[in-house]
């Protein structure tokens, strides 16, 4: 189920170079704009099943068609309102908003296909590379610029100390104006490659430019005047001029999503409003096709998160009842009896969701494992611990579920365990410190040389890029 936000440290190489760079060009270190705080501060996480397994359906043949597919993108969900996406290393973040204000899983397919361009297209490592000229180039104007000034000053000359400082001003924005050129072009590249994806996946572009025009709408309505020079993106009026033609060529144009495609993504953005934008949000989707399964699905999220439970019982075993296989309305019914503290019923109904989930994630088997540990017994104990630790053997970095596992062992009296579950925690957390304390803690435990020993060492000798333990 939808989790409440929880922030993360994005790691990432391009950031090192941001933040070393001269505060003008800041905004061009990343491939789409806004998204420097992904790498500057924490970004908060969203994490849930039946989403990051829609959104990687999605993307699936895109990233075949990109010959992405062996390379492991990883996709993260953003709790941020805005529409925005951007890629940082082999990871694709997408804002809840995104997802939110797409009407059709087209919308959302066409911004992936844009960003697998970016990382197809080396996109990233090619903009450090611009970087670094760029910031050469602010150099040797701010150079020339304090040569001339104190040229100026031996010869009491103030127009030539004057020219100095128009030098190394005139030097960063040369600079920065180059940068912001080069982010455009890939930009236009990344556009053009996602209609070359769309087609090969046969897919329509009309998402893309609903996507632009809504952007164009955006800036119109703002009233802003923008200097095209200035901005790291083509105008949005440009970019459908230079798209519309491909667009329109392409044998799917008017090929429409598939139905049962456009009722996940229906699903989808109505659970997204009712867990993070609240009851009135999810009632303005729902009005749009009252009676629909989405609508009956954000209806029982309601009911579960500000009504009656048992109410919100009869409408999940209502939707269970149309769709029987479907493991997240398993899943919801797991967290209503969690909610109404029935813990040995909401287990099963988590078993359920599990042995249904086709994408096999790792969150639900968390879920589970929390369910068995409310129950308490040192057999539901033990199976809760196998439980969070397979899942957590495909999700890893799920730093919430250590915390869960750390429980489990320390309730069954497993102490080097629950700190080297803890050390984990902290670890995927960002929190380095505690993490080696709680490290060594169980390391002193343990048989030296044995895996969890050796998992343990390598939390120890763990240096963060750029640092030194």
């Amino acid at each position: 189920m939808l989790s409440r936000p929880r922030s993360t440290t994005a790691r990432s190489t391009i950031a090192g170079t941001a933040r070393g760079f001269v505060s003008l060009l800041l905004a061009a270190a990343v491939a789409i704009s806004g998204s420097v705080s992904a790498f500057a501060q924490n970004v908060p996480i969203v994490r849930d099943a039946e989403i990051e397994a829609l959104v990687r359906d999605y993307a699936r043949p895109i990233f075949k068609a990109a010959g992405l597919a062996n390379d492991g993108i990883d996709i993260v969900l953003v709790n941020d309102p805005s529409f925005n996406a951007f890629v940082t290393g082999r990871r694709m973040f997408i804002n809840t908003g995104a997802l939110m204000t797409a009407e059709t899983p087209n919308e959302i397919i066409g911004v992936m296909a844009h960003e697998a361009g970016h990382i197809a297209g080396g996109h990233q490592q090619k903009l450090r590379d611009q970087l670094e000229r760029a910031k050469t180039m602010a150099i040797i104007a701010t150079l020339l610029g304090a040569g001339a000034i104190v040229a100026g000053a031996t010869t009491n000359s103030r127009g030539l100390a004057g020219a100095g400082m128009g030098v190394a001003a005139g030097g960063g924005e040369m600079a920065q104006r180059s940068v912001l050129a080069y982010q455009r072009t890939e930009e236009t590249t990344a556009d053009r490659s996602a209609i070359t994806y769309l087609n090969a996946t046969g897919q329509s572009g009309m998402g893309m430019l609903k996507t632009f025009s809504r952007f164009q709408s955006a800036l119109s309505l703002s009233g802003t005047q923008v200097d095209p020079y200035r901005i790291s993106h083509p105008m949005p009026q440009e970019r459908i001029a230079n798209l519309e033609t491909l667009v329109k060529q392409s044998p799917y144009v008017n090929k429409l999503d598939p139905p049962a495609l456009q009722q996940r993504h229906d699903m989808m953005r109505i659970k997204i409003a009712v867990y993070m934008q609240g009851q009135a949000a999810a009632s303005r989707l729902m009005r749009k096709n009252p009676g629909s399964l989405a609508s009956r699905y954000g209806d029982a999220q309601i009911a579960y998160l500000y009504g009656n439970l048992n109410a919100a019982l009869a409408k999940t075993a209502a939707l269970i009842k149309e769709q029987p296989k479907n493991p997240y309305f398993q899943e919801l019914r797991g967290d209503i009896l969690m909610k109404a503290n029935k813990p040995k019923d909401a287990a099963d109904a988590y078993a359920k969701a599990v042995s249904l989930d086709p994408a096999k994630s790792g969150l639900l088997p968390v879920s589970l494992g929390q369910a068995l540990m409310a129950i308490g017994t040192p057999e539901s104990l033990k199976k809760a611990a196998a439980q969070i630790s397979n899942g957590l053997g495909r999700d890893k970095e799920n730093a919430a579920g250590y915390r869960y596992l750390a429980q489990a062992y320390g309730e069954l009296g497993e102490i080097p365990a629950a700190d080297l579950a803890t050390a984990e925690g902290h670890f995927y957390s960002g929190d380095y410190r505690n993490a080696k304390i709680f490290a060594m803690r169980a390391q002193q435990k343990m048989k030296r040389g044995e895996p969890g020993w050796l998992r343990a060492q390598d939390i120890i000798n763990y240096a963060p890029s750029g640092k030194t333990k």
